[in-house]
């Protein structure tokens, strides 16, 4: 089970512990009675279960509509035309997974997982939903220009899925958004096989060479926008434009009053680190009469911040950068382009909610009327012409089409509340203080009373007390082991959840494998703190499986805000294509994830050398049979991907290179398996999703906190025959305009 992700996984009810003599004892664990944490159904026999029953547990048409619902196998069905998908055309994310990681002598492509997939056809159809969205608003406003989005590479950088976008929206002038000189160097190369009328924004803090490379861009006959961040950067502008020769077009980023109040809005406002005051804007103009370039402001940009929640906060600060605009017309700019930036929301939940971060309360079609309208409004009042509308939508773009799936590698179950043998409850008692032995008293007369929460707070005390004592050496380590039960025991019985003859019948939380911890994920849609789950058979590696999860809607930021804690590397990718062969799809392009030796390389380690060093010591210290299947076992391990496999055979042979296939046809540009050293390794150089192996690291000099970054998982597949479907999901929603100086 080749991935790194360990499923804490609650039990069944464990079998009566210990109870204490006397008037003041607890009743057995049995007698407990569940006052919080039950699953979000009734209880459901085994029998009567049903994939449709799981998708309402998990929510699934909510967060997961348009693009992926459940087909009556049980299985995750990804519909890649949203609504318009034909039953025909929807393709069974399982089949896919079977596809990818089955061993190339039974068909499949041998990848080790975990395993991204991703879907072209749903971004394509989310570039033309959102375009239709605006059209469809433009023409019913009576709007006299058009609208014109660009895609923010920061959202995910990948080569694929940036040429996939410059492709797909070439019809409707689909441009690129860069915010750096390397992102402006890729979306410069990607944009020379789009749509010449295709914007190129750059935004950022700019240098020299940023300016220079974005002017050199302009003088490509690229449609280049230089947006201004800071006042200084115009003199840059002026003085670099005059040099290379090159008639700049230039936009300006407003600080605008209007802010967004929810998390993501963080960057919002008049006191937000970024854009120009009104103070500023006029700067600017005026330094532009003065220059003489006052024709070449042109566009005005603004950011309100991203997960915009409602409509009314969006054409709040719409008409406000509208009247800016107006404004600027007025001053004698040469205006013609109103950047309303990023900021169309997910709905992760599903719950259509404006006040949760994790929500919106409208769909696309609502977003675009509210722009166009806020517009039309304000440039009619003033009698200027109606702009070209330009957004810089990602997460609305890019999140559906991307799925990353592993294994759950373990399953470990909190230890069973029970009594020390041979320890006399009666004797545990007396050894109590006076004040400890109070706190059990009162916790047995508040549980009595059905006093949950104050039992929680006894239970709290009395084990706070116990250590005390026991450090202080007056309570034996027998004692202290029944207090940690007796009050384990108290938070299980009280937290206690469905009967278990309900499927899926246990509940857990996902943890990572490393010693910070800090990926544990145990927060969930419907604020459970737990997942409903079913046992892992075997329970750990090697040990059987096939438990597949999938966390959905995670195409943007999430890969790109990657790391390599502990030197994971990436995942395995491949892209799949609908067709209309019998499975539906085609993989199209498959690459194996990071190798040891390649994640070595990235710290600027030398695998090579290190292979001799260990090669070396291995003839030294063993006979000569055993050092060459040490060698050989070595070779393996530093070419093998670092995520936990099930079924690695050592040594043995590893998938190496990258492989394309479509319509039943393979093939592969394969280096040799008998020397890790020959060939070269073909991946996409995805940084390590972090909320799969659960390793919240510092990103950039930043603390990235697990219950700010919440994400979606879905169980795809279980070993159990009777039920083919179940389904798990938690929020992801990314970090976006991150305050890197806190």
């Amino acid at each position: 089970m080749p991935a790194l992700a360990c499923v804490d996984a609650a039990i069944p009810p464990p079998p009566p512990g210990y109870a204490f003599a006397g008037d003041s004892s607890l009743p057995a664990p049995e007698t407990f009675s569940a006052v919080s944490g039950a699953l979000p159904t009734p209880f459901i026999p085994s029998s009567d279960w049903s994939p449709s029953l799981s998708a309402s547990l998990y929510k699934i048409d909510g967060w997961g509509a348009p693009y992926f619902s459940v087909n009556s196998s049980g299985d995750i069905s990804v519909r890649p035309y949203g609504g318009d998908t034909s039953p025909h055309q929807e393709i069974d994310l399982m089949k896919v997974v079977k596809k990818v990681s089955d061993p190339k002598s039974a068909g499949g492509l041998g990848l080790q997982l975990p395993l991204i997939v991703r879907f072209p056809d749903v971004l394509k159809n989310r570039i033309q939903s959102l375009q239709s969205a605006f059209d469809a608003a433009i023409r019913s406003n009576g709007y006299g220009s058009h609208y014109q989005g660009v895609y923010p590479v920061k959202c995910n950088q990948d080569r694929y899925i940036v040429e996939d976008v410059v492709d797909f929206g070439s019809p409707y002038r689909f441009g690129l958004e860069a915010g750096s000189k390397p992102e402006l160097l890729l979306a410069m190369s990607c944009l020379c096989k789009g749509s010449p009328d295709a914007f190129l924004i750059c935004n950022g803090y700019k240098d020299v060479e940023y300016i220079s490379l974005a002017l050199v861009a302009r003088k490509l006959h690229l449609n280049t926008v230089i947006v201004l961040e800071q006042e200084e950067e115009l003199d840059m502008v002026i003085d670099i434009s005059r040099r290379l020769g090159v008639r700049p077009v230039i936009g300006l980023r407003a600080k605008l009053r209007t802010k967004h109040s929810g998390h993501f809005g963080s960057t919002s406002g008049e006191k937000g680190k970024f854009g120009l005051t009104t103070m500023q804007i006029l700067s600017v103009a005026r330094k532009l009469v003065k220059a003489e370039m006052l024709d070449c402001l042109q566009l005005l940009h603004f950011h309100i911040g991203s997960q915009i929640p409602s409509t009314a906060l969006l054409a709040d600060g719409v008409g406000e950068a509208a009247q800016i605009y107006c404004e600027l017309v007025r001053l004698g700019a040469c205006m013609c382009v109103i950047d309303i930036g990023g900021g169309l929301g997910i709905d992760y939940d599903g719950s259509r909610s404006t006040a949760s971060d994790m929500s919106v309360g409208y769909g696309l079609e609502e977003y675009a009327a509210a722009v166009v309208q806020s517009v039309r409004n304000v440039c009619d009042q003033k009698f200027v012409k109606h702009p070209i509308i330009c957004s810089e939508s990602g997460r609305a773009l890019v999140s559906h089409h991307s799925v990353l799936i592993f294994e759950a590698v373990s399953s470990t179950a909190a230890p069973m509340p029970a009594s020390p043998e041979g320890l006399d409850p009666m004797y545990f008692i007396d050894c109590l203080a006076d004040d400890a032995r109070s706190d059990y008293k009162n916790l047995s007369a508040a549980f009595g009373r059905g006093e949950y929460e104050t039992c929680l707070l006894y239970a709290d005390q009395l084990k706070r007390r116990c250590v005390d004592q026991f450090k202080e050496g007056s309570l034996g380590l027998e004692h202290l082991a029944a207090v940690d039960s007796l009050c384990e025991l108290v938070a299980k019985a009280i937290g206690a959840s469905n009967p278990l003859e309900q499927r899926p019948g246990v509940k857990g939380v996902l943890s990572d494998l490393t010693c910070d911890s800090d990926g544990k994920v145990d927060k969930f849609i419907g604020g459970e703190d737990s997942l409903p789950l079913h046992e892992i058979d075997g329970g750990g590696i090697g040990g059987g499986g096939g438990y597949y999860l999938g966390m959905f809607l995670g195409g943007a930021y999430q890969e790109a805000l990657g790391g390599l804690h502990n030197l994971f590397g990436g995942p395995s990718v491949v892209r799949v294509c609908q067709t209309d062969g019998p499975h539906s799809f085609a993989v199209t392009r498959a690459v194996p994830g990071l190798s040891c030796a390649d994640v070595l390389r990235v710290m600027q380690h030398e695998p090579e050398l290190m292979f001799q060093t260990l090669k070396c010591r291995a003839v030294e210290e063993c006979a000569n049979a055993a050092a060459d299947a040490i060698v050989t076992g070595l070779a393996h391990s530093i070419h093998s991907m670092p995520y936990l496999a099930a079924d690695t055979n050592f040594p043995g042979s590893i998938p190496n290179g990258c492989y394309y296939c479509g319509h039943g046809q393979q093939d592969s540009c394969v280096g040799g398996d008998d020397d890790w050293k020959e060939g070269s390794v073909c991946f996409i150089a995805i940084m390590n999703i972090l909320f799969v192996v659960g390793q919240w690291h510092h990103i950039v000099g930043i603390e990235m906190m697990m219950d700010s970054l919440p994400f979606l998982v879905t169980v795809m597949g279980v070993a159990d025959a009777d039920l083919v479907f179940v389904f798990m999901n938690f929020l992801l929603a990314p970090f976006m305009g991150y305050d890197i100086s806190r």
